[in-house]
């Protein structure tokens, strides 16, 4: 089971973390919009990046979907032929789900995040599986030129109960943490 403040200090998590890392460059907008989960595979790119953050607790996955279009491509890839756009979303991913990570450590110090790896987005089509105590779906607009879309999923083992502290915070410029 997770509560209400649970529910609400995770999307406010994800909110800040979407915001902070997401964006090809430091002070490109982010415009998140809620959406319904059902249904959703229909609007979502063909290509989704999953990161999992797992407790004791709890399991939260997180899905970065993507189409591998003009408008995505040059937004995060620009002119560089030495990388594709999946290896740019893997890495913006993984410092997404990172910072999630890092503010839900402050009340779960047992967290573990997995590698990142990259499905197909009707995959979201079987978290009913999971058997999820909460599903979140998102459509972000990022730079007003990138569409993506996120769903995070929690599968609780055991009550989960917190209020986070989110502030806002500088945007930091990539540093390189060990997990």
């Amino acid at each position: 089971m997770i509560t209400n403040e649970a529910k609400r200090s995770i999307e406010a998590i994800f909110e800040q973390a979407a915001k902070s890392r997401l964006p090809a460059t430091a002070g490109d907008s982010c415009t998140i919009t809620p959406v319904a989960v059902e249904g959703r595979a229909d609007t979502l790119g063909p290509r989704a990046i999953v990161l999992t953050i797992s407790s004791i607790a709890f399991r939260l996955l997180f899905v970065l979907h993507f189409s591998d279009d003009d408008a995505t491509r040059a937004y995060y890839v620009g002119n560089d032929t030495s990388r594709t756009l999946p290896e740019v979303l893997t890495e913006t991913g993984n410092l997404c789900c990172g910072y999630i990570n890092q503010q839900l450590v402050t009340y779960f110090p047992d967290l573990g995040m997995s590698t990142p790896y990259e499905l197909a987005s009707r995959c979201v089509d079987h978290l009913g599986e999971l058997k999820p105590d909460h599903v979140w779906a998102y459509d972000l607009q990022m730079g007003g030129a990138a569409r993506l879309g996120v769903t995070l999923c929690v599968c609780a083992k055991a009550r989960l109960d917190f209020v986070a502290d989110v502030a806002e915070e500088a945007q930091s410029e990539g540093e390189l943490e060990l997990f």
